[in-house]
């Protein structure tokens, strides 16, 4: 995937530790499947269009339902097809792959694990007994400071900008990179969720931090391009738990 991809597994069960190494073989195995950037993907082979069953797997057309839900509901957005490219699914891929690494640990008996890809983070159970994980949000102008630091249990935190990697994140409404935010924070159950909403609010700039708040059980930390903070106010509690995200879920709370 282009990226460092870190697991802090808190057991030392053989069969945990059997999981974490099929986690890192899928891993691997989805930066060879499904990266546009590989010769024989599938999703070059592919182009992203699911309508024949002999060459798209059940997890391609998974990716691609994914792609065209959020491409819908981000009004245009976000776009996994854009004219003159190819069929380009990372928006959706890192997070959804990392998730499902995520559940091979929980199968596997772990209940104390911390995904990292990149920045995004899937934390399960505690760091420590009373500890929550704490997840640091890099500051997008400093590269050794953090802007922000939650505590979180049993949910994920992704976060899109342009700082590491350019203006990457094209608005699909324009064809043009996006501009607006400097980097935008989403905190969700999973990290399918996180990674998508983060993305394609992102490329739909200053509005997408009300949309992203707007998603079911989704809280949201941003940084706009004059350098301004927007923060649902629930990212005030101590710790962020799925209570509180469905708490969100039920009332919202607003940014």
């Amino acid at each position: 995937m282009g990226l460092p991809i870190s697991m802090d597994v808190r057991s030392t069960a053989p069969a945990v530790l059997a999981a974490a190494s099929r986690a890192f073989d899928w891993l691997r195995e989805v930066d060879r499947r499904f990266s546009p950037f590989r010769d024989g993907s599938e999703v070059r082979l592919c182009g992203g269009d699911p309508a024949t069953p002999a060459r798209a797997s059940a997890e391609l057309i998974e990716i691609v339902d994914l792609c065209m839900r959020y491409e819908q509901d981000s009004g245009g957005a976000f776009r996994a097809w854009l004219p003159g490219r190819r069929f380009d699914p990372c928006g959706v891929v890192k997070g959804w792959a990392v998730q499902r690494a995520g559940e091979l640990l929980r199968r596997a008996g772990a209940d104390q694990f911390c995904l990292n890809a990149g920045g995004d983070v899937l934390a399960v159970g505690e760091a420590e007994p009373g500890r929550a994980w704490r997840v640091g949000i890099r500051h997008p102008e400093i590269a050794h400071q953090v802007c922000a630091v939650f505590d979180v249990r049993d949910c994920a935190v992704a976060t899109s900008g342009s700082y590491e990697r350019g203006a990457h994140i094209i608005d699909g409404r324009t064809g043009h990179p996006a501009r607006e935010l400097l980097s935008l924070t989403v905190l969700a159950p999973d990290l399918t969720t996180a990674d998508a909403v983060s993305t394609a609010a992102f490329a739909m700039g200053v509005d997408g931090i009300a949309w992203a708040a707007s998603r079911p059980g989704c809280l949201v930390f941003a940084v706009d391009a004059e350098r301004q903070v927007h923060r649902s106010s629930l990212l005030d509690e101590p710790v962020v738990t799925p209570e509180l995200l469905a708490t969100e879920w039920r009332h919202g709370s607003g940014s």
